[in-house]
């Protein structure tokens, strides 16, 4: 895992309206003079996701090597997983721990117990992290846990232990390895470790290899998570193998999102013409709206670190904790909650203390997390809601994060009629009183919280939800050149959709939507839902702009440009983007993409890329940065992007109508200290989001 990236990332999702049928829309660069890109994401069927999606809540466990060390290192105390890279330890060095590494405290049974009266379903660990040991009893290397005074494989305890209990057994699968001969490429520290005779290949081999044995004699596994994708060796054919290789071993495992080659930050899903498993990955944070359409599971640190650190008291509160799965559950998503053993095979205390708690919680509540679906709510403001639904209609969960101060609950916008509510805590259930003011219900509550961690409602409804939520107009483009295609949606039973062009709110006599609209000249869209001829929503409108797009140097494609683009290297150290024109580089070139490869240094340093890019159709575009820390892109010398300054990693956008032919790009980066990250995507109506690919960029 990524310790360095511990920030909430701000996700750009495509049609966040399709909530109910997980529709998606993709396009393609339509032309037959240019690069054609294409979505593609292959799933499991849904009957094979049916276990991952009723769990809800799993146990990541971060344990190998770096555990020795705990943290510290040259007297410097904040190091986790990554050690041997952050703290720059030798390959011989960080051999010398494999000889002190002895869990002899270690017990299958008490972790996996443990996962179980927490209410987890499933557990992920490290078959092998980054640093390329084995946790396992691999006959590939002797870089494993059998060489070391443990010698005996604790995997095959806990395959056993997950059996005897009831709950899946996973594994954790990095794809970078800072200790294989053949991986690369090496970190740019390791000055003195030669690439000479490396043949990536033969990694690959040895990787599969691996992923034969773990598959082979450890029983069924219930997920392969894989991670350390993002390095430039590894690419979307080696991710489609592999995908295709496990599969073949046990039919019914699932993927994660990291085999592929395409994902943006710590985003979910791939994107673009990237391959991607079946559910995505956001890491350290929970989308706002989930990821709508797709399956999804946030993996998230106690404290500040993955691996065992001695020093790191920074946890998080159990009450937190458990309204965090609870968000998650409300957005669809599961989550993956980490703990970092020590070097002796022992859970932190810290942790346990903390996995008790929310296991008392979840026996009481454990059903409005388990196998529930979304809120059918766009927003709360007390609290979160997850539903699931029975053979006699659905039941709404309502997870009350902020006490009424009058003791009254207020349901907006829902035209059910309630069967009965209750506290889930209450084992008489006990009815609450229930009442109606206008298109709102309202449960009146106790003047006091009964649970001080997190108090759960069930409200029990005949049918499944009908609220009077207005349909939703989802194009994410709002100007366009030429002409586009107006969508409406709405998940709702039994309405009907009308809609009207200028000021006023559309009536049972407006037009019925029976598909895209399209429009030619700037208007004013309005939409509302109807049933039996009477507005049961509000109406919602968006404005539509007709915009002339800028022209471009030469509308025909060029097959004699020269593809990548020029850079200029700067060394120095800023809070934002300087003028870099007013400073001499330190070096000047070509190169095929934003890449860093030039650089001397591992922070205070800079680029400029500048270029063309191939435009292959007349229409509004949407370019992203996504960065840390600052980045700005501009073409043809308007400032599209600006996502400048010291930060994580951030994503920022912009928008604008560019004439089919070649366009000048630039782009502007900075790294100070920390992480450093850089990708550009690209977007149209008829283009799905997704990196700008290599073949559009030229000089």
């Amino acid at each position: 895992m990524k310790t360095r990236l511990m920030i909430s990332l701000l996700f750009s999702l495509t049609f966040t309206g399709i909530r109910q049928s997980g529709a998606q829309l993709n396009g393609i660069l339509p032309t037959s003079d240019s690069p054609v890109l294409k979505t593609e994401h292959t799933q499991q069927p849904d009957t094979q996701m049916a276990w991952w999606r009723e769990a809800r809540f799993g146990m990541f466990i971060h344990w190998g090597l770096y555990a020795v060390p705990a943290g510290e290192w040259n007297g410097k105390t904040g190091y986790g997983e990554w050690i041997r890279t952050s703290a720059e330890i030798p390959l011989d060095r960080y051999d010398l721990f494999k000889h002190s590494f002895n869990p002899v405290q270690f017990e299958a049974e008490t972790w996996v117990r443990l996962a179980r009266d927490a209410g987890m379903k499933y557990i992920v660990i490290t078959a092998k992290h980054h640093d390329g040991f084995c946790m396992f009893g691999t006959k590939q290397t002797d870089f494993n846990i059998l060489t070391t005074p443990f010698k005996h494989d604790p995997m095959l305890e806990l395959a056993a232990a997950c059996k005897k209990f009831g709950l899946k057994f996973c594994f954790y699968y990095s794809i970078m390895d800072w200790h294989h001969p053949d991986y690369l490429p090496r970190r740019d520290w390791e000055k003195n470790r030669t690439t000479e005779g490396a043949d990536f290949n033969r990694y690959f081999s040895y990787m599969k290899a691996q992923l034969n044995e773990l598959l082979s004699n450890y029983g069924d596994i219930g997920v392969l998570w894989f991670d350390g994708e993002w390095e430039s060796a590894w690419n979307e054919k080696y991710g489609r193998e592999i995908y295709d290789y496990v599969r073949a071993l046990q039919p019914l495992i699932l993927v994660n999102n990291r085999v592929g080659a395409g994902r943006i930050g710590n985003e979910g899903p791939p994107i673009g013409r990237a391959f991607g498993g079946d559910f995505g990955t956001p890491e350290q944070q929970i989308p706002d709206t989930g990821i709508p359409g797709v399956d999804w599971e946030t993996c998230m640190t106690m404290n500040n670190h993955w691996g065992y650190n001695k020093t790191d008291k920074n946890y998080k509160p159990a009450r937190e904790i458990i309204r965090m799965l609870a968000d998650i559950a409300s957005k669809g998503g599961n989550y993956l909650l980490n703990v970092g053993p020590t070097a002796h095979g022992l859970i932190p205390e810290e942790s346990i203390e903390r996995l008790e708690t929310i296991g008392s919680w979840m026996k009481i509540n454990g059903q409005a997390i388990y196998g529930t679906m979304a809120s059918p709510f766009r927003d709360l403001a007390w609290g979160r809601c997850t539903q699931k639904k029975t053979t006699n209609g659905t039941i709404l969960f309502l997870h009350v994060f902020n006490w009424p101060y009058d003791g009254k609950l207020e349901i907006p916008g829902i035209l059910n009629t309630p069967e009965k509510a209750h506290f889930l805590s209450d084992h008489d259930t006990t009815r609450l009183k229930i009442m109606r003011t206008h298109e709102n219900l309202v449960i009146v509550l106790p003047k006091t919280d009964p649970d001080s961690l997190l108090s759960v409602i069930a409200l029990y409804l005949r049918e499944k939800p009908d609220l009077t939520d207005p349909p939703e107009i989802i194009n994410e483009f709002d100007t366009f050149t030429d002409s586009l295609s107006i969508i409406l949606y709405s998940g709702r039973d039994s309405v009907e959709i009308r809609y009207n062009f200028g000021d006023s709110e559309p009536v049972f006599s407006s037009p019925l939507y029976t598909g895209p609209i399209t429009v030619t000249t700037s208007a004013t869209m309005n939409a509302r839902c109807f049933r039996n001829g009477n507005p049961v929503s509000s109406a919602i409108s968006k404005e539509f702009k007709k915009i002339s797009p800028v022209p471009s140097i030469n509308h025909h494609y060029d097959t004699t440009m020269e593809k990548g683009l020029l850079f200029r290297y700067y060394e120095g150290s800023w809070d934002s983007l300087p003028d870099f024109s007013q400073d001499k580089p330190i070096k000047t070139g070509t190169i095929r993409d934003f890449l860093f490869i030039p650089r001397n240094q591992d922070e205070n340093f800079g680029f400029v890329y500048e270029g063309y890019v191939w435009i292959p159709e007349t229409n509004v575009y949407s370019f992203s940065t996504i960065s840390d820390d600052g980045s700005c892109l501009w073409i043809e010398n308007q400032l599209v992007v600006n996502n400048d300054g010291l930060h994580g990693m951030v994503e920022k956008s912009g928008n604008i109508a560019l004439a089919k032919g070649y366009h000048k790009i630039r782009l502007a980066y900075f790294e100070r200290t920390g992480s450093d990250n850089l990708t550009v995507t690209i977007k149209s109506p008829t283009l799905s989001k997704q990196p700008l690919p290599q073949e559009i960029l030229c000089h």
